[in-house]
């Protein structure tokens, strides 16, 4: 097997932010959307009650 070599702590955190960035990018996509559905639910609601 091979080994593994260990990582430079600034290749670590390097790594790290490029994570912790996909995933906040990821999560501000999923409450955009959240929030657009929110809004096109409650504008269709607001359209049949005011028939």
């Amino acid at each position: 097997m091979a080994e593994k070599k260990p990582q430079k702590s600034g290749q670590i955190s390097s790594h790290r932010e490029d994570r912790l960035k996909a995933s906040l990018k990821a999560n501000m996509a999923r409450r955009k959307a959240q929030a657009k559905a929110r809004a096109v639910k409650q504008d269709t609601t607001t359209e049949e009650s005011e028939r």
